[in-house]
């Protein structure tokens, strides 16, 4: 007796049998002339489907973030379109091309990547040069460009972040013993301080997340990790001497961070609100779409969605949310930790980097526990080239997840 499904399951187990027994094949055929105990070894790759877990982690969020995007937009859109759902016909539209996006990276190779690095890494540098000539002013910081048509504006400091996870993962991946000397380490070192130089004008906080991601991916492939003392020194002191003759903006918002109540009607008036809006949240919150501060605070629905969760959803939906985080990031570490080679791995790794320390960046800005720095929250917030970017590494994140080592 045969049941529905039962063919369809077979032949798809039959073709990833087949996958499987060709890559050992071909792995056995080169390695003849290796030692028996090496071969005995190397750890057996196996290509199966991609992690589902990941899959509804990053579906849960995207669906939250929908909900809490239009609830949080509907004043701010009724105000100044006339169209309460203008952001949430734009958000739809960004996570159909998103999961486009997500689902084509997912199903190609991340070893095709090898190819586009230099060149992706080249140009993303150059848009952050150009940004600064004919860029658009937001907020006291130029990081975006005109581009028309349906996106509107375009962040090249989006694309600078994947530009930098994957140089340095390729080159610590063919040089696997460029970091045993401190003309290695500096090397490395400088490739990521190029990119992170050029984004500084563009937003602090998005340099720091891409040095983060970089020097990141250079830790878990040095040897060496008293070297990062030496560098953490020098971060420490360089952030702080920007701080000290940063921008006269930059140090409004520092001001605001140590006294949040000093000038509510000026330079204040962001984080207050942002602190009443999760003061008055309570445990359960006042309920989806009940938010009564979404009328009074700036960018409600992108850089402080996470005030209006903890508004509408109060302290336990906010939880779930940082729980569903931290959950994606125990997923990508566990891919990172069973990728088939170093590319992979160290690919992997700097997507968890660089999603876990924005998400805490943000959460940390909304809650006034450091200045505010003007950063979404991936998969959730609105917006269109942070969205998409996110959601393209997701997929290559899913990619890597199909390859694992036994």
């Amino acid at each position: 007796m045969s049941y529905p499904g039962t063919a369809k399951a077979l032949n798809r187990s039959e073709r990833y049998g087949k996958r499987n027994a060709f890559n050992n094949r071909r792995r056995q055929n080169n390695s003849k002339d290796e030692p028996a105990s090496e071969i005995r070894k190397r750890p057996e790759i196996r290509i199966g489907r991609v992690d589902h877990a990941l899959v509804f982690i990053i579906t849960l969020l995207v669906f939250l973030g929908f909900v809490m995007v239009f609830t949080s937009s509907i004043y701010i859109a009724e105000n100044a379109f006339g169209d309460m759902y203008h952001f949430l016909r734009r958000q739809t539209l960004f996570i159909v091309m998103g999961f486009t996006a997500m689902f084509i990276m997912s199903t190609v190779s991340y070893q095709y990547l090898r190819r586009f690095v230099v060149p992706l890494y080249l140009v993303a540098n150059a848009l952050l040069i150009v940004v600064q000539v004919i860029g658009i002013a937001y907020g006291g910081a130029t990081r975006q460009l005109q581009v028309g048509g349906f996106v509107g504006q375009f962040q090249p400091l989006e694309i600078a972040k994947v530009s930098t996870i994957l140089i340095m993962a390729l080159i610590l991946s063919n040089n696997k013993d460029l970091l045993k000397k401190w003309s290695g380490f500096f090397i490395a070192c400088s490739i990521v301080m190029v990119t992170v130089a050029l984004m500084l004008r563009g937003g602090l906080s998005s340099s720091i997340i891409t040095a983060m991601a970089g020097f990141g991916i250079i830790f878990i492939a040095s040897p060496h990790v008293m070297r990062f003392v030496a560098l953490g020194a020098a971060g420490v002191a360089g952030i702080t001497g920007f701080i000290l003759f940063a921008a006269q903006f930059r140090m409004e918002r520092i001001q605001s961070w140590l006294d949040p109540f000093s000038d509510t009607s000026g330079a204040s008036y962001q984080i207050a609100q942002s602190l009443f809006s999760i003061a008055s949240g309570g445990i359960f919150g006042l309920g989806i779409g009940q938010s009564r501060q979404r009328s009074f605070l700036p960018l409600a629905h992108n850089d402080f969605i996470f005030a209006i969760i903890c508004e509408e959803l109060g302290l336990f939906g906010a939880s779930v949310v940082l729980l569903l985080f931290g959950m994606l990031i125990w997923r990508g570490i566990n891919i990172a930790l069973k990728a088939p080679d170093a590319f992979g791995s160290y690919i992997a790794a700097g997507i968890v980097i660089l999603i876990g320390s924005q998400t805490i960046i943000n959460v940390a800005v909304v809650t006034n526990s450091i200045p505010n720095t003007g950063i979404t929250m991936p998969l959730i917030s609105y917006g269109g080239t942070s969205f998409l970017i996110t959601m393209f590494l997701m997929g290559i994140l899913l990619n890597i997840s199909r390859f694992s080592k036994s």
